[in-house]
């Protein structure tokens, strides 16, 4: 359940903050926020997939860590990607 290189590859142009920039938190988490959304549409048709759940679990965890940190570090930019990906919070 991975995303495929073409779309990986236009989050990263739409969420980077230089040109060479492929690892900053903002792209991890357009990233993660991504295979969520795939996961959670999978689980919606297979809802007895348990693997898939723990998965989906890790993912959010790990997309609330980077949140976190980032929000620690640079709060206008925190605000900024949470209002392009719809988030709560």
């Amino acid at each position: 359940m991975s995303l495929d290189k073409g779309t990986k590859e236009e989050i990263t142009k739409k969420f980077q903050l230089h040109e060479k920039d492929t690892g900053s938190a903002d792209v991890q988490i357009a990233i993660l926020t991504e295979r969520i959304t795939e996961l959670t549409d999978h689980l919606k048709l297979a809802p007895k997939d348990h693997a898939s759940r723990l998965a989906l679990l890790k993912l959010v965890g790990q997309r609330r860590k980077l949140l976190d940190y980032l929000n620690s570090t640079d709060t206008k930019r925190y605000q900024t990607l949470i209002t392009r990906l719809n988030l709560r919070k």
